[in-house]
């Protein structure tokens, strides 16, 4: 009896043994991953820092300016007005929704919002 305890406590101490060792190489693995995902998303930030200050630098108004009026022929485009842009008073109430009234309540056009469709 004494030596079936000795032998099932020597194979329970390899046991643990070989998990004790998988799991450091685990844990080393994880490890290395958690370093190469962090470096990648250091790398990722200053290729998005470096693309928005591109984006900046050519929307700068002064570049548009340029480019508007270098392609007026073909684009015709002009400056924005202050009348172009409607208050918020002067917008029409959205529809009902449809969805929410159920499957019969299918939107119909009203003679409101017929005057602005095209």
């Amino acid at each position: 009896m004494r030596s079936a305890l000795v032998i099932l406590s020597f194979l329970a101490m390899l046991a643990s043994g070989f998990w004790a060792y998988r799991e450091n190489y685990a844990t080393k693995e994880a490890l290395r991953e958690a370093s190469r995902l962090s470096s990648d998303i250091a790398r990722l930030q200053e290729a998005l820092a470096v693309q928005r200050a591109e984006w900046a630098y050519l929307n700068r108004p002064d570049r548009l300016a340029e480019l508007v009026s270098a392609n007026f022929d073909r684009l015709g485009l002009l400056p924005m007005l202050p009348e172009q842009f409607a208050e918020t008073r002067q917008l029409p109430e959205p529809a009902a929704d449809p969805l929410a009234e159920g499957l019969d309540g299918i939107a119909t056009v009203s003679a409101e919002d017929e005057e602005l469709l095209p």
